[in-house]
């Protein structure tokens, strides 16, 4: 199973009921929208990020230490707001978003917003809860694999190219957001920036 496939296959009926209620007067379609739009950006700018080998060193520690996929075994717990069983780094939603996002993250919370329909401040709620889960999958992902820096790299830049490729609009909104240089490729800026610095090609 990859990472796309275990995030959605988290993203269940139950679930999505779950998130709805905790936002609190939230429509289920606006949140499963906002929900499939906050996963994309997090993917594609986890990809982004670690397109520089201090990037990529950096999320290769933060899965060794603190997201290991343990958060899946008391999912429902911690959407429900009972984090006592998660470290609380891995739960540290706010924090994971400054640290993947950064200064655009209230510019991603506009976009999923208005492509949801969502409230912003939900949106944004929703992203802290949803972070700590892409962060989890990753890990598990990474631990199942045995994926080292460098696989991990490339498992991320997969994953967006997979997403691009099958003419999926939203990824394409995405990309365009996270793409600093302006030439509409996060996978060209991983594949070229980190694979090259990491085996001596040029």
């Amino acid at each position: 199973m990859d990472l796309t496939d275990l995030l959605q296959g988290q993203l269940s009926e139950g679930l999505l009921e779950q998130l709805t209620g905790q936002l609190g007067g939230a429509d289920k379609q606006q949140t499963q929208a906002a929900a499939g739009g906050i996963l994309e950006t997090l993917v594609g700018a986890l990809a982004k990020n670690a397109s520089t080998p201090d990037g990529a060193s950096a999320l290769n520690n933060a899965l060794e230490n603190d997201h290991d996929g343990s958060i899946f075994d008391n999912l429902t717990d911690f959407i429900g707001g009972n984090t006592e069983k998660v470290n609380s780094r891995t739960a540290n939603g706010s924090g994971i978003l400054n640290h993947i996002l950064g200064e655009k993250q209230g510019g991603a919370v506009d976009m999923i917003s208005k492509m949801s329909g969502l409230d912003s401040s939900k949106t944004g709620s929703l992203m802290a809860t949803l972070a700590p889960i892409v962060m989890g999958a990753l890990g598990k992902t990474k631990k199942s694999s045995g994926l080292d820096v460098g696989g991990l790299v490339s498992m991320l830049s997969g994953v967006v190219g997979a997403r691009k490729n099958a003419d999926n609009p939203m990824m394409g909104m995405i990309t365009g957001f996270l793409d600093k240089d302006g030439d509409g490729s996060i996978v060209d800026d991983v594949a070229g920036s980190l694979l090259g610095r990491l085996f001596g090609r040029k």
